[in-house]
């Protein structure tokens, strides 16, 4: 049985990322610095829409050993609202140039990142007004050298981001095609959404811009079903085809529009093909650039001709047949059933368990923490 989402109200949200404006540089530079960035925001709405607690360092990790880590981050117990997932910086010039860069996160820590930096982010505890920053210097951008970058055996979301043509880059000794960084935050996104009981979504504009594209997507047993709905004004209902099509295409054009390069928006989607279409619901949008320059003030010297950023954010979805799914599975003990869910499950499980009646809260909170335990424990270790 094909599962739907049907009749779903979408109030259109949270602005399109606008293109960037070109940053000042030197009258007559005949060698003009593009810098080219992508990232993306991660969340799980609340019943009340907005983004909740969890622990989106927990279980396996996608990065290569080689990836610099946070010591402040124990064993994956750090919590947020949003996992900033592989922000990445590209480099473009016509001849060799150095260049130096700081990102500072606001209401966030940055918790891993490569090449190695000059000023290793601190972190003084993940609470309002906190703020975590990150400096590489004197790296040297190099169009044309040979790409001679790590690699390690495992799979990784990690290299797919390196297939653009972007100028290596050389920080000391290691070589990289971006300069890469992750962390955890608790900020206010652009959009909340909510699920009501019959499986409708409203999806409300939390931050006043212009309205941008929103992407509604379920898959559902492999069964796929997505809606993509325009800058239009007012609520609308929708009523999602069902389709064997991932909405690759819609997210490439929306993030052609912000000024990325085609091969920049092939990488981003390809680097998380697996984990944007995989099973559950969520929503996609553009974060707006205001949004994104507030959060992450980036800084590069000498100043670039053009800066492009541009952050997808991916809100799950909890709908009434995610809740059954899980519950029944809990119940069950079936851990296949409920290892799709992996690193949502705790924070999905605990808001079941929260909604359940005396009689199936103890199992499920016991189940819940067991499943976890197993789902979540790292495959293999870096060495520290």
């Amino acid at each position: 049985m094909v599962h739907r989402v049907s009749r779903v109200l979408v109030m259109l949200l949270a602005g399109a990322a606008m293109s960037a404006a070109p940053a000042s540089t030197t009258p007559g530079d005949s060698n003009p610095l593009t810098v080219h960035e992508w990232g993306t925001f991660t969340s799980i709405a609340g019943a009340d829409g907005a983004a909740v607690e969890w622990t989106p360092l927990a279980g396996p990790s996608d990065l290569p050993c080689f990836v610099e880590r946070s010591r402040f981050n124990l064993k994956g117990a750090l919590s947020g609202t949003v996992r900033m997932e592989t922000p990445v910086l590209y480099f473009y010039a016509a001849r060799e140039t150095t260049v130096s860069v700081s990102v500072r996160f606001r209401d966030g820590v940055i918790t891993e990142w490569f090449p190695p930096a000059a000023n290793p982010p601190d972190y003084h505890g993940l609470v309002p007004g906190s703020e975590s920053a990150i400096a590489w210097r004197n790296i040297k951008v190099s169009p044309g050298a040979p790409e001679l970058f790590p690699t390690e055996q495992s799979a990784s979301h990690y290299y797919a981001a390196r297939r653009t043509d972007a100028a290596p880059l050389h920080a000391g000794s290691v070589s990289e095609k971006f300069l890469f960084y992750r962390g955890v935050g608790r900020f206010a996104l652009p959009i909340a959404a909510t699920v009501d009981a019959g499986g409708n979504v409203a999806v409300r504009n939390l931050v006043g811009q212009r309205a941008g594209d929103i992407i509604l997507f379920t898959n559902h047993d492999g069964r796929m079903t997505y809606e993509v709905r325009r800058a239009d004004e007012g609520p609308v209902v929708v009523d999602p085809p069902v389709t064997d099509v991932e909405p690759a295409f819609e997210l490439e054009r929306m993030l052609l529009a912000t000024g990325l390069y085609q091969a920049e928006a092939t990488a981003m989607i390809d680097t998380w093909r697996d984990a944007w279409f995989e099973e559950g619901t969520r929503l996609f949008y553009l974060v707006p650039r205001r949004a994104i320059d507030g959060l992450l003030p980036l800084s590069v010297s000498p100043a670039p001709a053009t800066i492009a950023r541009a952050f997808v954010g991916r809100m799950e979805l909890v709908t009434p047949a995610t809740e059954r799914a899980i519950r029944d599975a809990l119940l069950a003990n079936d851990l296949d059933a409920l290892r799709p869910y992996a690193r949502f499950l705790h924070a999905i499980g605990q808001r079941i368990v929260a909604d359940s009646g005396p009689a199936d809260r103890a199992q499920l909170e016991r189940r819940l923490h067991d499943v976890s335990a197993v789902l979540m424990t790292p495959e293999r270790a870096c060495a520290q």
